[in-house]
Formats: structure tokens, C-alpha cells, sequence
């Protein structure tokens, strides 16, 4: 059954990357499609994967230090939650990256490097994103520089 949950949750995640990639200016794919009712099905089985598997987790297991957090992980469902999280933020964060960039003018082609890292490495991903954004706006002429760094 995980590895199914597994499946479905990256299936789901793909079709809202796809649309972010492929249907950008599609208010209901980005909006609605990517940012709502993907992540929320994602964050059902998430849901799901933390009520039946979080009473396995061994003693000594938590958030608190990163041994705990690696003994959480031992247990598959628990590992799987861990993964569909990073699914369904990555993919929220990637659907406010195409809005962000159409209403600040960023090319949708100067985008699509930024959503696969987003996809890939997350807050790397974001990274990306935000120094595209600025760079693009000081080409325009639309940003410039802090005052004094220029």
C-alpha cells in the first residue's frame, strides 16, 4: 500500500509541475489545479500516512534532534509523510513562483530552470527563483540595486 500512496502522490505532484510548465497563463491550473487541490489531496495522504503510522515510531524518535527525526524515518510510513510533504510545499511554492513571475514580468523560459529546481531542491529552487526575478527586473530597469550598491 505505500508504495502505491507513493505513486499516487508522485503522479499528483507531476500533473500540477506539468501544468505549472506547460500552462502557465491558466489561472485555474496554477491557482486552483497546482496550489489548491493538488497539495490538499497530497496533504490527505499525508494525513492519512501520520495517523496510522506515527504510534510505530521507535522510542527515542521526534523532532527534537536529528538522531530523533532519523529514527522517525526508520519506519516507511513515516518516511513516505516525510516525502509527501516536501510534494505538496514544493509544488505550492512552485504555483506562487508562476504568478509571482508573470505579474513581475520574468519570462516564462527564465522560469522553467527555477521550477525544476523548486521540483528538485526546494529552498535552492526558491533561491533560484528570487535572484532570476531580480535580475530580470534590473535588465527591464524596472528594480535597481539598494542604494549604495550600485
Amino acid at each position: 500500500m505505500l508504495d502505491t500512496l507513493f505513486s499516487v502522490s508522485g503522479a499528483l505532484a507531476m500533473v500540477g509541475w506539468a501544468g505549472l510548465v506547460l500552462l502557465p497563463r491558466n489561472r485555474v491550473v496554477v491557482t486552483v489545479v497546482a496550489r489548491q487541490i493538488i497539495p490538499l489531496l497530497i496533504a490527505g495522504i499525508y494525513a492519512f500516512l501520520m495517523a496510522t503510522h506515527l504510534g510505530s515510531a521507535p522510542e527515542g524518535s521526534g523532532f527534537g534532534s536529528l538522531a530523533e527525526v532519523s529514527a522517525l524515518f526508520t519506519v516507511d510510513g513515516l518516511l513516505l509523510a516525510g516525502w509527501v510533504h516536501y510534494l505538496a510545499f514544493d509544488l505550492f511554492v512552485g504555483s506562487w513562483e508562476v504568478e509571482d513571475a508573470q505579474s513581475h514580468g520574468v519570462p516564462h523560459l527564465a522560469l522553467i530552470p527555477c521550477l525544476a529546481a523548486t521540483f528538485l531542491a526546494g529552498p535552492l529552487g526558491l533561491a533560484l527563483y528570487l535572484a532570476v526575478r531580480t535580475i530580470s527586473g534590473w535588465l527591464r530597469g524596472d528594480e535597481q540595486p539598494a542604494a549604495g550598491t550600485a
